[in-house]
């Protein structure tokens, strides 16, 4: 495994799941450039995650790699534990990791509903659940939540995975609520990315996409990442419990 060893200095420690590639992996470049040291989580991709721990060790950033699945509670806790472990604490959890298949009512089988529920709403409770203890020891900690444009549009290709970001969203909000004043939890809601889990669509739908979007393009995880490391910031210590949408207009409320 990549940064095996003991690391010491600097900021905490930060756990971003899913975070071998796409706005995962954007946002752990962003953490560790401000001076954190992140736990690059992957499910089953490992040299990416390999590649990315290197790219942030050459730049002076403090990482490692880390395998789990965090739909699974024990695999989360250790995530967790591992990271305040190897940094010396954890004071941000960016709740990241996904999972979205194109399919109508008729097609969502019952054990994608439960794949989408447990990766896109339960691995974030239990990740946060897994964190809160290390958070509380720390003068400030911070929670983001990755959802996404379609919890507020709902879906015709997905309802499973509009229902799990919905309920990000109520999760977001409830935690806010019960986790204050010292620990800030707040959702963003990125629009059309240009990421590996939208590329298929970009591939054949993508001029008609950026038509409907008044900023004309698609962004790219990079832009998605600022808004969620500033989330993650000191300075952002006086939002919570808001979700921020991140769309280029698409959906303006």
């Amino acid at each position: 495994m990549i940064g095996e060893g003991p690391s010491r200095g600097g900021a905490p420690g930060a756990v971003v799941t899913g975070s071998s590639r796409g706005i995962g992996a954007a946002v752990a470049r962003g953490l560790a450039a401000r001076g954190f040291g992140v736990c690059v989580n992957y499910a089953s991709r490992e040299a990416p995650a390999e590649a990315l721990v290197r790219e942030i060790e050459a730049a002076g950033g403090r990482a490692f790699a880390r395998e789990a699945d965090v739909s699974d509670f024990e695999q989360a806790k250790g995530l967790v534990e591992e990271t305040a472990e190897r940094f010396g604490g954890v004071r941000v959890v960016v709740n990241n990791a996904g999972f979205s298949q194109h399919r109508t009512l008729e097609e969502i089988t019952v054990e994608d509903w439960a794949r989408s529920l447990a990766v896109n709403l339960s691995a974030a409770f239990y990740t946060t659940k897994a964190a809160v203890p290390y958070l509380r020891r720390e003068p400030w900690g911070r929670i983001v939540n990755v959802s996404s444009l379609r919890a507020m549009t709902g879906s015709d290709h997905g309802a499973h995975y509009a229902a799990a970001k919905s309920g990000l969203i109520g999760l977001t909000k409830s935690l806010a609520l019960e986790l204050a004043p010292g620990i800030t939890v707040n959702a963003v809601s990125p629009g059309y990315t240009r990421t590996d889990m939208t590329a298929c669509d970009l591939e054949r739908h993508g001029e008609a996409i950026r038509a409907r979007i008044p900023a004309g393009r698609v962004a790219e995880p990079a832009e998605i990442a600022a808004l969620v490391v500033f989330l993650a910031s000191e300075e952002a210590g006086y939002i919570t419990g808001e979700t921020i949408g991140i769309n280029g207009g698409i959906y303006m409320r």
